[in-house]
């Protein structure tokens, strides 16, 4: 039942100045036609040398940053900051429960409150946490990887954390490979306390049976499971979050575009070559002022992969999602540190973005595979 948004709002800032009883909170999403400063915060309290404080962790979804604030009038004064910004969905973990808060299109509250939660988390300290999936959890002793594939992986989560508001529902991860990311998601939403259920699709055979062993040896077989088939045409259920990551040149392609098909609420993306684009820039005519740009093979390429992902992220508002492209992990740490991230929900497009699109596509002669395999017709 919706409530006045004011008085939920007032309840959430009780909970998070309340220094003995305060676990953990996350704000995230953004309201009807209003978007906070950051695309996520984390409160929790925190021992310092000083005393006692409270810890606010903003990121604008590329890095975060980290503020301690002492309790009484610094932590008010931040709090109350954090609860001016239009943020569409409040998390907060105490001592008594759990408080959710989603604003609904009315400008509404839609309130959940559940039971005390088991056990308190361990405070934090001077140093701030690096980690939404702790580096020694089982996950990594059975999967193995390196510290750069253990801060990919915690990358790639804060990227979920900043896009799926709430319950998940049924999550697919569309050419899951070696499934490390599978796993880690699941991880990281049943930490949340949703009851989520997770599918990897990868095209060979053996990799599905080895997930499936990893899986039976993690103890959640019965919630992760692995379906070996293409991208396209794997007997999966409909996704309500669909992660793609790394999927090679077109193959992304088909995972927004099955996306789009199921409607999926969340769609988290991370490209990788971009073969086709580059191939018919080659062979197409650019527009004058580039000519000089795409004879040169590698500016060429470089041109395709901007070109590439913005069309897609066109294509996607054009099917009603809000799209953004970041980067989610260093490029120290890879190459390939583009995220498409996606949620629907952004309305029917406006004539002037339909013909933004078709302009793009006429002034550089490409066709687009993803709006082929959505049968787009300008």
């Amino acid at each position: 039942m919706p409530e006045p948004l004011d008085p939920a709002l007032a309840e959430i800032r009780a909970a998070l100045l309340d220094p003995v009883g305060l676990r953990r909170a996350v704000a995230a999403g953004h309201r009807r036609d209003a978007r906070p400063r950051w695309v996520r915060a984390e409160l929790r309290p925190v021992s310092l040398k000083a005393g006692g404080a409270l810890q606010v962790v903003t990121s604008d979804g590329v890095r975060p940053a980290t503020r301690n604030c002492a309790w009484g009038e610094p932590a008010a004064s931040a709090v109350d900051e954090l609860l001016r910004e239009p943020f569409g969905n409040w998390h907060v973990e105490t001592a008594a429960g759990t408080l959710q808060l989603r604003v609904t299109r009315k400008g509404e509250a839609q309130v959940h409150r559940s039971a005390a939660v088991a056990a308190p988390l361990p405070a934090a300290h001077d140093r701030a946490r690096e980690h939404l999936l702790d580096p020694g959890d089982p996950l990594f002793t059975v999967l193995g990887g390196s510290a750069a594939k253990r801060r990919q992986v915690d990358a790639f989560l804060r990227a979920i954390a900043s896009t799926v508001d709430g319950d998940p529902g049924h999550v697919v991860d569309l050419g899951c490979g070696n499934a490390y990311l599978t796993f880690a998601a699941y991880r990281y939403f049943t930490a949340q306390g949703f009851q989520t259920t997770v599918t990897g699709v990868d095209v060979r055979e053996d990799q599905r049976a080895r997930n499936t062993a990893l899986a039976q040896q993690l103890g959640c077989a019965d919630r992760v499971r692995f379906v070996a088939g293409t991208i396209l045409d794997a007997p999966v259920p409909q996704a309500d979050t669909v992660l793609a990551l790394h999927a090679c040149d077109t193959a992304t392609d088909e995972a927004l575009a099955r996306a789009v098909r199921w409607e999926s609420t969340s769609v988290l993306a991370a490209p990788c070559c971009h073969h086709d684009i580059a191939a018919q820039l080659k062979r197409s005519a650019a527009p004058l002022a580039y000519q000089m740009i795409v004879r040169q093979p590698i500016l060429r390429e470089r041109l395709a992969d901007v070109l590439t992902d913005g069309l897609r992220a066109a294509l996607l508002r054009l099917y009603g999602y809000q799209t953004d492209v970041v980067e989610f992990v260093e490029s120290r740490h890879t190459p390939r540190n583009v995220l498409l991230r996606a949620r629907l929900g952004a309305g029917a497009p406006t004539a002037a973005q339909q013909e933004q699109y078709a302009e793009l596509v006429r002034a550089w002669g490409v066709a687009p595979r993803l709006a082929q395999l959505l049968d787009y017709c300008m």
